[in-house]
């Protein structure tokens, strides 16, 4: 099909033209009808004489006629296109759409999440869903552009993987292969950037989709996306986090974003807080809260251990010894309690070589300089309440990395929806992700999870306990 997109039908004044798009609004006044055709980069009126009056909402047409500039006082001065429409000479249907399900002409927040989700497509239609989504591509294209010029190497790693522990329940694929036997779908690339910091690849990163079996909320998703990167030869958390400061600072400028700081302050765990309450925080007032402004600050210097919580499942299952970590496992100490970690004394006291970046009250980041020798990683481990054999059996290759040639490292990952989600000023990532889960964990418009043929099962090596009815 040869077209133009609508925004192009600027420098096609008097010229005829091809368009196709979506069928946004309709006015029927018998001879004429006025319609506004909908494409990614725009809309724009056209007007048909004795003709697009049968077309429904939302179906897709093409449509060929001379662009005009519209009679005085007739303009939009809402539309780039506002000064002008299409006198349609001829026009065909490409898809006819029934009546619709929900609207897509407003904002779409008085309509249930649910049937949002049930028909996604449609609400993604929507003017706002479509400046989130964009944005949220632009928004990973100048951080990854931004950090090919400072020579980081992006390096995919793998999904089927071996489960890592990052204070989550692991989600598992069962293996044909090796009969009940299991992957597990990463929380984050965590074990495999630091085996890339041993093979000499000394700056990393990648986008990186990451899986947590944990409670939803509106700022977390059991699928999430995140700029993951690790430099080597780095034994300083300034080297990081002034590293990934001043790429977000870069990235965000070049796509619109408004920094409250252009130094982000730095506060430690205790004076957070102590100041706010909580280590995530807003430092905005309340009318850079409406001017869209972005306050971010770092936070340091944080408990490395702390006590289960047994109402927790994950942290029950992490924590052996009734201690677990606060962020992960693979963390380094601060240098000064380096001993009491080896000598698994002073352990509430015991700081990490940690620091979280937040935004408008939101953890849009974290990382650590990690454990890059074998004696600090199985001190946090012992301390954790695993034995040799178990510290073996769970990270034993990273242990052998370590004993191969490990330099000192440390990195991050940033949250990719949550700062979408700020960056947009939305509430829920869920207005960020194109296809996101509901609530209680089903995929958008698909019926997922659901059951698999018995056939299936049996190849795996799998029996479904019949539930016990309530």
């Amino acid at each position: 099909m040869s077209r133009i997109l609508i925004k192009q039908t600027l420098d096609n004044i008097d010229k005829e033209v091809t368009l196709a798009g979506h069928v946004a609004t309709k006015r029927d006044h018998g001879k004429v009808t006025f319609i506004d055709l909908r494409d990614e980069s725009g809309s724009l009126q056209i007007v048909g004489y004795k003709m697009l009056g049968e077309l429904k909402m939302e179906s897709v047409i093409s449509v060929t006629g001379m662009v005009k500039k519209r009679p005085t006082g007739q303009i939009n001065p809402h539309l780039i296109t506002g000064e002008l429409e299409l006198e349609v000479k001829s026009y065909t249907l490409l898809s006819a759409a029934k009546d619709l399900p929900i609207l897509v002409n407003d904002d779409g927040k008085q309509v249930s999440e649910e049937v949002r989700l049930q028909y996604r497509y449609l609400d993604l239609r929507r003017e706002r869903m479509q400046k989130n989504i964009r944005l949220r591509h632009r928004l990973i294209r100048a951080l990854r552009e931004n950090f090919y010029q400072e020579n980081f190497i992006e390096i995919e790693t793998p999904l089927l993987t071996q489960a890592t522990k990052e204070g989550a329940r692991d989600f598992i694929v069962p293996s044909r292969l090796q009969p009940g036997e299991f992957y597990a779908l990463p929380q984050s690339p965590q074990q495999y950037k630091q085996l890339l910091m041993a093979s000499g690849f000394e700056k990393y990163f990648q986008v990186a989709r990451c899986f947590r079996d944990e409670d939803l909320r509106a700022d977390r998703l059991l699928e999430l996306t995140q700029l993951d990167l690790e430099m080597a030869y780095v034994d300083k958390i300034e080297q990081v986090m002034d590293t990934v400061e001043n790429l977000l600072k870069k990235s965000l400028t070049q796509i619109g974003g408004k920094l409250q700081q252009q130094v982000f302050p730095r506060f430690t765990y205790q004076q957070a807080m102590n100041k706010f309450g909580a280590d995530r925080f807003d430092l905005r007032t309340t009318a850079e809260k409406k001017q869209g402004v972005l306050a971010f600050a770092w936070v340091t210097h944080f408990p490395f251990f702390k006590k289960v919580d047994k109402a927790d499942a994950a942290e029950v299952a992490d924590g052996k010894s009734g201690w677990t970590f606060t962020h992960n496992p693979f963390s380094a100490p601060l240098e000064e309690f380096r001993q009491d970690l080896l000598a698994g004394k002073n352990i509430a006291n015991i700081l990490t070589a940690q620091y979280d970046l937040v935004c408008n009250g939101y953890e849009v980041g974290g990382g650590s300089l990690r454990a890059h020798t074998r004696d600090t990683l199985t001190a946090t481990y012992k301390i954790m309440g695993y034995s040799e054999n178990e510290i073996e059996a769970s990270v034993g290759h990273m242990l052998q990395a370590f004993d191969l040639g490990t330099p000192p490292h440390g990195g991050l990952a940033l949250g990719i929806d949550r700062l979408a989600m700020v960056l947009t000023g939305e509430t829920s990532v869920k207005e960020v992700v194109a296809f996101p889960t509901t609530g209680s964990g089903k995929v958008a418009v698909m019926t997922a999870p659901n059951q698999v043929k018995p056939q299936l099962l049996q190849e795996l090596g799998i029996n479904i306990k019949e539930r016990e009815a309530k």
